[in-house]
This record gives structure tokens, sequence and C-alpha cells, in this order.
């Protein structure tokens, strides 16, 4: 990435049914994220900055994945990555469901397509947890709080990236040329850091997640 060796990772789905049923609907196996640990391993050997692209719906559910220990495979990244000492920029770059997204998604930033989202389940799942009704999908969504936006006020997500009109996928060299442009400024930031530091803003950024005070009127 302009001349500096970066490590690249990512969900990927496919562009069409035939794609979408090959790459399994970017629902990643236990043996997938465990190359991608591998990899994120030989950056941190290396020094080479970690950057990742989320775009699952979740990591796969079926019976292998469970025999194979998926949930296992998820907990490990999410452990190793915070001790990695190189910079990790994760970007949701269309759908971030769940572990599925968390098992890559550990990182010292945390990027978005404005139109992307990033939930802990599926508004259709939740729906049918809480109110035994998958119907009720938009006042799970609602209650999600799933959006760049939400999530921005929330203090989960660093950068809000701006789509091309129509959406990312209308003109995917311009929303490329966006998201470059927001990574390497990322990457020169972080890079300006210690090892040390990085690695202790990444444990307190997640450490922050959910915390709030409440105060009675």
């Amino acid at each position: 990435m302009k001349g500096r060796p970066v490590v690249m990772l990512g969900h990927q789905k496919g562009r069409d049914t035939k794609d979408n049923v090959a790459r399994n609907f970017g629902m990643a196996s236990p043996g997938g994220y465990r190359k991608a640990m591998r990899l994120m391993e030989h950056a941190n050997r290396f020094g080479m900055p970690i950057l990742t692209f989320i775009d699952t719906p979740g990591a796969w559910a079926g019976v292998q994945a469970e025999e194979l220990g998926q949930g296992e495979a998820i907990a490990y990244n999410l452990r190793e990555m915070f001790r990695l000492e190189v910079p990790i920029v994760c970007t949701v770059i269309g759908e971030g469901g769940s572990g599925g997204a968390l098992g890559i998604g550990v990182g010292d930033r945390l990027l978005m397509f404005e139109h992307a989202v990033y939930t802990v389940a599926s508004p259709e799942a939740c729906a049918a947890i809480l109110w035994k009704d998958a119907a009720k999908s938009g006042q799970a969504a609602e209650a999600l709080k799933i959006t760049a936006r939400d999530l921005k006020q929330l203090g989960i997500l660093d950068k809000i990236l701006a789509e091309p009109l129509g959406g990312a996928h209308s003109d995917p060299l311009k929303a490329s040329g966006i998201l470059k442009q927001a990574l390497w400024e990322n990457l020169e930031e972080l890079s300006a850091m210690t090892g040390e530091k990085r690695r202790s803003q990444r444990y307190q950024k997640f450490r922050s997640i959910g915390v709030f005070l409440e105060a009675s009127a």
C-alpha cells in the first residue's frame, strides 16, 4: 500500500448466486479464522500492519463447523489480536454479523462505510428471540442500533466512510479510493505510536464499549 508492505484479509461473498454459494455467503469456517490468525502472526513477526475487511452475516453455524471448533477458533482470535503489536485497522465494508465479524474485528481503529451494518444478531433473529416473532424485525433493527451513525454515537465506530451516490457497489473504484485514503491516514497515525501504546489503547477501546453513566431525574 503506497509502497509499504501490509497484510490484508477479509470475508468475500461474491457477486452472484454462484459466487455466494462457492464462498458460503461470506460465512467463514473454523479453518478460515485459523488461517486468518496465521496471517496475522506472520504480519506481527515481520512488522507489517494488518488491514481487515468485514462483510459477513456471521460465522458458519453448521454442525461440521461446531465439530471443528468454531467458537474456540473465534475466541482464540479475539484473545490473540489484543496482543499483536502492529497497527490493526478493521473496516466493515458491508455487513458485520456477530462473532463472525469479531473473529477478524479486534483492531486499533474501526472504520465503516455509511450504509454498512454491524450487529450482534440479525434483526430477524433478534425479533425471534425477544418477541418470538420474526415479523418484528423492523422494531428489532431500531433497538439494535446497527447503522454506522448509531455506532459512531455509541463510541464503537471511529470513522464513517462516505459512499458514492447509489452506494459503494455502484462505483467500486471511487469507494476503494475513499477507503484507501482513510486506511492510509489511520496507518500513519498508528505507526507513530509504540507497539506497547497501541496494545494498551486497543485494550482500553474494547473495555470501554458498553460502559455508560445513567443519572436519575
